[in-house]
């Protein structure tokens, strides 16, 4: 775990340095557990490695009033590094997260482009029966933005 979430807290903290504006917190996840336990207010987004993701997605599951928008999946190591995973349920957890903070007219203009993309055929993952790259799935999402 030490060197995944090495990787992972480094790529966050390069990520944080260009965008000063926006607080950047280290937590340990029992800790961060406690506090969301005691204080769910304290926490306005989350981000973190899946293992951990899963620690709280299961402990936010059980208390009243936090919003989860999670891509629930496995990993997929078989697919993993191809280019062949299908975004979808990444990109509509994004969705409801934008509806949850009320950013509706940004959440229904992502949803709608999801749906056409999907609904035209042309840039379906092989999982949906097409022969397009997440990269192609992405890009024609993003072309309808």
């Amino acid at each position: 775990m030490q060197k995944t979430d090495g990787l992972f807290l480094k790529c966050c903290r390069e990520v944080a340095k260009k965008y000063p504006e926006i607080t950047y917190e280290e937590v340990v996840i029992d800790n961060c557990c406690m506090m969301l336990v005691k204080n769910p207010a304290l926490f306005d987004v989350l981000v973190m490695p899946n293992l951990n993701g899963d620690i709280i997605s299961d402990l936010c599951a059980g208390e009243g009033g936090i919003a989860l928008a999670e891509a629930v999946h496995g990993s997929a190591p078989d697919i993993a590094g191809k280019n062949m995973a299908n975004p979808t349920a990444l990109l509509l957890s994004g969705v409801m997260m934008l509806r949850h903070l009320k950013l509706l007219d940004k959440a229904e203009r992502i949803h709608d482009a999801i749906i056409s993309v999907i609904a035209q055929g042309n840039h379906r993952t092989a999982d949906l029966g097409g022969t397009a790259t997440t990269t192609d799935f992405a890009k024609a999402i993003c072309d309808r933005l």
